[in-house]
């Protein structure tokens, strides 16, 4: 199942993608509400996580039985007239895996992680598909990096890697900016990686079940329509099970954290300084992941 979040009326809605359009499930519960005896379905993407498996299984239910034929239905949208919201709006963690690619750690000459390498950003981050990213005024070196993201279902603390991707409720697409210059100032990266809009997630949140393998995903990032990176999940040096049980070792997770799981080859800090080519305003930056969809997004001057 893919899920949208989407802007309507200063509100945001939670809709599924289906054959026929994407269905507004709060619009189309309350117009159907007659019919369907106003069965228990989750009408927001937080309910859904909060309510697990069951409310998966009835938010299925609801889609499959949905009426079809209706003309222009109040609750069918078309995916092209959606103002998108990030996929997760609220998480109440963003964890950043850092350096977790085999050809990204040599491109930039770093030595590979014995331990994968934590990081954080906030609620402030979080963009979603067709938003425009304001450059900050304090860099001069923003860079991309497409990132595979894992939103968890269930809340994990000491899980194994065995259990590890049964606490996962869904994958998406993610464009972790990152602020070189504000970055590398001090052994810790969060100035540089906690910038407005510096967290394009999307456009849907796909669950696991359509997924599979998510170590087996092919991944890329265009710039203006210029190949950047071109990789696989599979060259992850810590892959999502490891991760996902790593970091329940360290803190508990819950339902709707997102954890980003590192960037492959390709990013311009990895280029020969007289190579590098930073971002700048009008440049449109498009992260697609095999099965996930692609979230494009453009830079402006803030």
């Amino acid at each position: 199942m893919k899920l949208i979040t989407f802007l309507q009326k200063e509100d945001y809605h939670m809709g599924v993608l289906t054959d026929h359009g994407v269905v507004d499930i709060a619009a189309a519960h309350t117009a159907l509400s007659t019919r369907t005896g106003r069965m228990e379905v989750p009408v927001t993407v937080r309910q859904l996580l909060d309510g697990g498996e069951d409310a998966l299984n009835q938010l299925r239910i609801f889609v499959n039985e949905l009426p079809e034929g209706e003309v222009n239905p109040s609750w069918l949208k078309q995916e092209d007239e959606l103002a998108f919201g990030p996929c997760v709006t609220d998480p109440s963690k963003i964890i950043c895996i850092g350096l977790n690619y085999r050809r990204h750690a040599e491109e930039t000459g770093m030595a590979i992680p014995e331990y994968p390498i934590l990081f954080n950003k906030f609620n402030n981050t979080l963009t979603g598909h067709g938003s425009e990213v304001p450059l900050p005024r304090t860099s001069q070196k923003v860079d991309y990096e497409a990132e595979l993201g894992i939103v968890i279902g269930r809340t994990a603390k000491y899980v194994t890697e065995e259990e590890a991707l049964d606490y996962v409720f869904g994958y998406c697409a993610a464009n972790d900016l990152s602020a070189r210059d504000l970055q590398m100032r001090t052994s810790q990266w969060l100035a540089g990686k906690s910038c407005d809009k510096f967290s394009p997630i999307g456009p849907y949140l796909v669950t696991a079940d359509e997924v599979a393998d998510p170590n087996q995903l092919d991944i890329q990032c265009t710039v203006n329509g210029e190949l950047r990176q071109n990789s696989n999940t599979s060259d992850m040096i810590f892959n999502c099970k490891q991760i996902v049980s790593y970091v329940s070792q360290c803190m508990t997770l819950s339902p709707g954290d997102i954890i980003l799981t590192g960037t492959p080859e390709g990013v311009v800090m990895g280029y020969p300084p007289e190579e590098q080519v930073y971002l700048k305003a009008g440049d449109v930056v498009t992260v697609q992941i095999e099965k996930l969809g692609a979230i494009t997004n453009t830079m402006i001057s803030e």
